[in-house]
């Protein structure tokens, strides 16, 4: 990063930091489309600024997605003023001294991001707004972005340097080029070539490159729609007229091509491309929705349950009052939710872990565990077997009158849930206090578009964690086509998935998850596997018909 502070601004301390009373702006690179390509220092600058000036149009989403914020009808709620760098207010396109003269209007008196595509100061306006910037007296920064130049290829699996080739030309096309002066064989990255790729290929054969030189032309690289087209510059123009390929895209020209053969590792993700629905509380979808996309599937979360605290707090706060004054030999949580609600409850009474002290604590899993680990406190029980209530009963101890001075358990749970773990404490001598911790209710049905992409088989998958979760999105958005793959996270789910109407693809073989997308991954890889086997083009499951479903279950 370059920290840069101008001769004429005044009003700065420390390492040419501004002071409240003065603007700022900072030139930061988003990279070429992947979110998770952005630096640590341009997460900092987003979340700290008072004014964002935008390019692409994704740029809104980006700084949405970074930021937590939800969309409203005006905007960005509750987020930094966004303001849109590449249009004006009367909708016509911004030159680059208009948008400069944006930037540093709003540079003088706040602290400005101006958000570009790519890297600021490659193949981009930034030095012309940065010298605007010098001009008018505002301070400045720069913080690199990774470019596409580089990216884009890197994700289509083709190094543009190699022990054999170590060099490289960029060239960006639109103005006469002299293309002799690339006729040996460097590695050439053409920027904005996709309309004169016919023109551009047949100079280079004519200026000695051989015909058969491999070409690469990728699409919105780096991103989940990536396309690349593999060619020659004899066949180039045609293949990329059939293709369809239009702008954004890279084009690499030279044999660092071939590698793609072995090392293409993005588009070959098993789940790439898929769009995956994820019926859950918006608490939730998190970390699902994060190994979806380490998959390369685009996740849609569509809530379908909404958490609610008990219609009738008082059975909680009498549970709860005699969890401090010592009723319960133990207190057993069968979900986050429920540790959640039980903490919730702690720090509207002004407790805190201290009141545990001296009570056993039971886990229906790991991530319940974990939930209760983030409070300071530590599970006695978590299932050696199967993480569920099924599990933790098989590892529960009876109640023994000698060992256990109590034989009462503390059971906060949903108002939905099942009674076998009741009947399973019951039957090895305990009482159960068994308490609504919380309610789960059915949520609003999803926008129409959302509803009709779920019946017609736009969704290549649906990822279901829980039986309310199957429950609630048939009643509120309809069934999935039979196109649809389904994944389950366990057998009980599984059996309401069918009750309902639909096969169950997948079932997870331990209720995480995590690893129900790690067996949703493992089915699409082996799909995508059939597929080249047999000599057919890889599709995603919303690309063909149900006839053509494959009727397996991953284990």
């Amino acid at each position: 990063m370059t920290r840069v502070q101008t001769p004429q601004a005044t009003g700065t301390t420390g390492m040419g930091a501004p002071t409240p009373a003065q603007g700022w702006v900072s030139f930061v690179g988003s990279g070429p489309g992947d979110p998770g390509l952005l630096t640590v220092r341009a997460v900092e600058l987003l979340q700290g600024a008072e004014v964002i000036v935008t390019e692409a149009p994704d740029h809104v989403a980006l700084v949405r997605s970074v930021l937590g914020l939800v969309e409203g009808p005006d905007g960005l709620v509750g987020g930094p003023e966004i303001v849109d760098g590449g249009f004006g207010e009367d909708g016509q396109p911004l030159t680059h001294a208009a948008r400069a003269k944006v930037v540093v209007r709003h540079g003088k008196k706040q602290r400005v991001v101006r958000l570009m595509t790519g890297d600021p100061f490659l193949y981009a306006s930034g030095p012309e707004e940065a010298q605007a910037c010098v001009k008018a007296g505002v301070g400045f920064e720069v913080v690199p972005g990774v470019s596409s130049v580089s990216a884009v290829p890197a994700y289509a699996g083709i190094p543009l340097t190699t022990k054999r080739h170590k060099e490289m030309a960029v060239v960006t096309c639109g103005d006469k080029i002299d293309w002799s002066a690339y006729a040996d064989d460097r590695t050439l990255v053409l920027l904005s070539g996709v309309g004169s790729i016919g023109e551009t290929a047949a100079a280079l054969v004519e200026a000695g490159r051989s015909p058969e030189t491999p070409v690469a032309m990728t699409r919105v690289g780096t991103t989940t729609e990536q396309q690349t087209l593999i060619s020659t510059l004899a066949d180039i123009a045609a293949d990329a007229r059939a293709a369809r390929i239009a702008p954004p895209a890279i084009t690499v020209i030279g044999d660092v091509v071939d590698l793609r053969q072995t090392l293409s590792w993005f588009e070959t993700k098993p789940l790439f491309g898929w769009r995956a629905l994820v019926p859950r509380t918006k608490e939730q979808a998190g970390s699902l929705s994060r190994r979806l996309r380490e998959y390369g599937a685009v996740p849609e979360e569509v809530p379908t349950i909404s958490v609610e605290p008990p219609r009738n707090p008082l059975q909680m706060d009498k549970a709860v009052r005699g969890l401090v004054e010592g009723r319960y030999e133990w207190i057993a949580f069968t979900s986050v939710n429920a540790v959640k609600a039980v903490r919730e409850k702690f720090e509207e009474y002004g407790l805190d872990a201290r009141a545990f002290s001296g009570l056993k604590i039971a886990a229906v899993g790991d991530k319940t565990a974990q939930a209760i680990a983030d409070w300071g406190l530590r599970a006695d029980l978590v299932p050696s077997g199967e993480q569920s209530a099924a599990g933790l009963l098989e590892d529960w101890p009876p109640y023994d009158e000698v060992l256990d001075p109590i034989n009462r358990v503390f059971l906060p749970r949903a108002d939905i849930a099942t009674e076998n773990l009741v009947a399973g404490l019951v039957d090895l001598g305990w009482e159960c206090d068994d308490v609504t911790a919380y309610r789960t209710v059915r949520a609003t049905p999803p926008p129409a578009p959302v509803r009709d992409a779920i019946k017609t088989g736009k969704f290549d998958a649906v990822v279901f964690t829980s039986s309310s979760t199957v429950r609630n999105l048939v009643g509120i958005a309809g069934k999935p086509h039979p196109s649809t793959i389904i994944a389950v996270i366990g057998p009980q789910t599984a059996k309401t998935a069918e009750e309902h109407g639909l096969r169950v693809d997948v079932l997870a073989p331990t209720p995480d998850v995590e690893v129900l997308v790690d067996a949703l991954a493992d089915f699409g890889a082996s799909r995508r596997l059939a597929m080249i086997e047999a000599g057919e083009p890889v599709t995603r499951p919303s690309e063909r018909t149900a006839s053509g479903r494959r009727k397996a279950r991953a284990k």
